[in-house]
């Protein structure tokens, strides 16, 4: 049974989101993130809460502040807002009676699950989709215009996804202050890194390098022709299917 909930952050925002009740009573629990700019209801993530809530996992996949209905103004947008988000999200699980907990995100949404998953005890596993875990380097995710804008001006203004958009230099330093290769090495739970074989943003070969950071505790799934939205349908479904019997296959190993 899917749900629509609502509830606050930190700063006293209200976050919406959705809330995926699985058939049967369960103690475990799954909670998305999604990608910069999107929202929720990406396909990946659609997708994945689908095949985790049928696998018996309560899942919550919820807009960060700024994005889609959450309230928060999108200037405020930060890795460091993001993590304390995830983190109240779970909190948010905990009351339907979940006890095992698990992080999964899509793009900035992955990079924010380890952030979050490898300072906050109590998480189980983290699935990181598509996801930069190689570190935090301004010129592979910003142009070398924006980030001239960023220089000049320190704020960056521009469309995305139909909304005109607005950063400032904020958004920049806290980026910087986070280590993700430290964080990736740190992590003394299951991580399971998916990628796309297409991927036009995040090139294999970053996820290939971010699995040799953390070697004993990562895997890597390859799905061959996706793209960074996983924008086929096949793509979705292989990826969902994959990332639901591996969360699957880790309940077991940590009841």
């Amino acid at each position: 049974m899917d749900t629509d909930i609502s509830f606050v952050n930190h700063l006293g925002e209200r976050l919406f989101g959705t809330h995926h009740r699985p058939d049967a009573p369960s103690g475990y629990g799954v909670v998305l993130g999604h990608c910069f700019t999107c929202t929720r209801h990406t396909g990946i993530l659609r997708e994945a809460g689908a095949r985790l809530t049928a696998a018996g996992f309560h899942v919550l996949r919820f807009d960060f502040s700024g994005n889609g209905q959450s309230e928060g103004v999108f200037i405020e947008t930060s890795y460091s807002k993001y993590i304390i988000e995830m983190e109240i999200a779970a909190d948010f699980l905990k009351t339907y009676g979940v006890k095992w907990l698990g992080f999964a995100g899509h793009s900035m949404g992955a990079a924010v699950s380890v952030l979050a998953g490898a300072r906050l005890s109590g998480i189980q596993a983290i699935c990181a989709i598509a996801g930069r875990l190689t570190g935090m380097d301004p010129s592979r995710i910003f142009s070398r215009d924006q980030r001239r804008q960023f220089e000049e001006t320190g704020r960056l203004e521009f469309v995305s996804r139909g909304r005109h958009l607005e950063l400032d230099r904020r958004f920049l330093s806290d980026m910087l202050s986070h280590d993700m290769r430290a964080a990736v090495a740190s992590l003394r739970i299951p991580l399971l890194i998916v990628q796309g074989s297409r991927d036009e943003i995040v090139p294999e070969d970053q996820a290939r390098q971010a699995r040799s950071i953390n070697p004993d505790y990562s895997e890597l799934v390859v799905i061959s022709g996706a793209d960074h939205f996983f924008s086929q349908a096949e793509h979705r479904d292989s990826a969902a299917l994959k990332i639901a019997r591996w969360f699957s296959r880790i309940r077991e190993t940590t009841r």
